[in-house]
Order: C-alpha cells, then sequence, then structure tokens
C-alpha cells in the first residue's frame, strides 16, 4: 500500500477515535446546569466589574441560583435587571439603591497647577511613581486618564485636567475607583439632594490654599452647620457621614471655599437659612429641628418649593 494513502488512513483512524473519546466523554462527565443561570447571566450588564463579590457576572448568577446569593448585589443594570431576576426567581425585587462613582478632587486647571511637566507614559500609575505626581497637590486627581480607560460605559472622561463623571452612563461598578491610584474615586450611593466634600487634601489650611484654591482647609464650618452631626473633620479634612446626613445642604452654604457639593445636581436655595424645619418632598419630616436654640417653635419650610431666598 502507498505509504501516503497509509498515513492518511491511519489519521483518519485515530481522528475517529479520538471523537468518540469526547463524544462519551461529554455525555458521562456532563454536568446539569440550570437554566435559570443563563437567564440571569442574560440579564445582567456583562461587565464582570466584580462589584458583587463573585468573579464575574456569570459566576454570581450561578451564586444566586446555587447557593441562594442575594439578588441585590450588582450595581450594573439597576432597578430593570433587579426586576428580571426577581422574575426569574420567582422573588420580591425590593429595592436597589443606585451606586454611583464620585470624584473627590475639584483641582481644575484653573484652581491649580503643576510642579512639572511630566513627558513619561500617559498614565497615572507612572506619573504618580516619579515624585507623587506632578499636581501642587499630591492627594488630588493625576488627570492621565486610567479610570477612563478602565470604564466599560464611557462614564469617566478627563475634563479640565481631573476626572468628572457621567452620572447617566455610571452604573456604579467600581472599576474607575480600583485603578485610581490617589484613590479620589469612591462607589457611593446615589441621592438627589446628600452632598459630598470633593476633596481629599489632609494637609493644614494655609498649605491647602497653596497647592489649591478648591480644598477644603478644615475651617469646621460645615461641621457647625449640620444640625445632624453627620460631618467631622478629621486631618484637616471635612467628611460626610451619609447615613447621618438629611439633606439639607446647610453645609453647601456655609463652606467658604465651595469645595462640598450635590453630585446628582438638585442644589436646594442658595440662601437656606438654619432656622427652619425641613420637610422632604418624600414626607420626611425631621422632628428634631423644631426647636430653635431657645427652645421656640420655628417655621416649616417644604424643601421641594424652595427655590429662591427664604
Amino acid at each position: 500500500m502507498d505509504p501516503i494513502i497509509l498515513a492518511i488512513i491511519v489519521v483518519t483512524v485515530i481522528g475517529l477515535i479520538g471523537a468518540v473519546i469526547l463524544v462519551a466523554a461529554s455525555i458521562f462527565m456532563y454536568v446539569p446546569v440550570d437554566e435559570r443561570v443563563e437567564k440571569i447571566t442574560a440579564v445582567l450588564a456583562g461587565a464582570n466589574c466584580g462589584a458583587c463579590g463573585c468573579a464575574g457576572c456569570a459566576d454570581y448568577a450561578k451564586s444566586i441560583v446555587e447557593d441562594g446569593n442575594a439578588i441585590n448585589k450588582f450595581t450594573p443594570g439597576g432597578a430593570k435587571s433587579l426586576a428580571a431576576i426577581a422574575e426569574i426567581m420567582g422573588v420580591e425585587a425590593g429595592s436597589a439603591t443606585p451606586m454611583k462613582a464620585v470624584v473627590a478632587c475639584s483641582g481644575t486647571c484653573e484652581k491649580t497647577s503643576k510642579r512639572y511637566e511630566f513627558e513619561g507614559i500617559h498614565s497615572c500609575q507612572a506619573v504618580k511613581g516619579l515624585y507623587g505626581g506632578d499636581g501642587m497637590c499630591k492627594y488630588g486627581c493625576l488627570g492621565y486618564g486610567d479610570c477612563t480607560r478602565a470604564c466599560a460605559f464611557d462614564a469617566i472622561h478627563i475634563v479640565d485636567g481631573i476626572a468628572k463623571v457621567d452620572r447617566e452612563k455610571c452604573v456604579g461598578c467600581g472599576a474607575c475607583a480600583a485603578v485610581c491610584p490617589n484613590a479620589v474615586i469612591s462607589i457611593i450611593p446615589e441621592h438627589k439632594r446628600k452632598p459630598v466634600v470633593l476633596c481629599q487634601n489632609k494637609d493644614k489650611g494655609a498649605d491647602t490654599r497653596k497647592a489649591c484654591t478648591a480644598g477644603c482647609i478644615g475651617c469646621m464650618k460645615c461641621a457647625k452647620a449640620c444640625p445632624k452631626e453627620a460631618i467631622t473633620v478629621e486631618n484637616n479634612l471635612a467628611r460626610i457621614d451619609q447615613d447621618k446626613c438629611i439633606g439639607c445642604q446647610l453645609c453647601v452654604k456655609e463652606c467658604p471655599v465651595g469645595v462640598i457639593h450635590v453630585p446628582a445636581g438638585q442644589v436646594l436655595g442658595q440662601n437656606i437659612k438654619k432656622d427652619v424645619v425641613f420637610i422632604f418632598n418624600d414626607g420626611l419630616v425631621d422632628a428634631s429641628l423644631h426647636k430653635g436654640p431657645g427652645g421656640n417653635n420655628l417655621p416649616l419650610v417644604q424643601l421641594g418649593q424652595i427655590r429662591h431666598p427664604l
């Protein structure tokens, strides 16, 4: 027999034997997969961001079906995905608080300056490795876009020297926060009224002002204005406890450097007085604000109606 033909026959036989073995293995070693896992994986955003604590969307879907994991641990997809998963699992959807990225830096190009001109790789990690960064403020956004490249939803961009979040596109996956070498990006619950301090500078006020005109100077005015003791100043930097904050925004008015902002954009009247009782649109009344310093009853004000000075 021709050696070439013999070789072809041998290779063909080996291939057929291998195919039979693979088919048999797929039959005898098949592990049934609950169809709900595939359905849940399909309705998840597919970001594989790890915000839920699992290795990826498919792993999270599997943990929901097989291990009874909570259905509201994810952030991308929001209420729509939550409702779909609840329907698949036959449970109540409950509520999912939207999570959004916040950049704790206000140091735009006009507010701060550079210590030196960096000509290396266009990366925050790279510039951070050279004397802690090229900015006058060593705590702020480096502005080289590692976060923008990490975002799968095109929700964060470098604008005027610092990262800015597109709140419509942001799904709160945390990918941007994970790559920020200065840790100026955090993921917090979205709230229409609650403010945050957009600064990370821990230097003393005078030093902060030299580095950036939009930095927190630790003056304590916001903490003194807060009726719920939701603001503390540690290491010359104000922090707002989002759990205690009621969204009255008195701190926004009191901040002399304008570093406290409401990320969601619903800013109340600029001349809100301290001696009023706040009644929120959602029906929440803060009874602790009914009494003034002298124990007198204070006037009631509907927050949703505040658009002009009182």
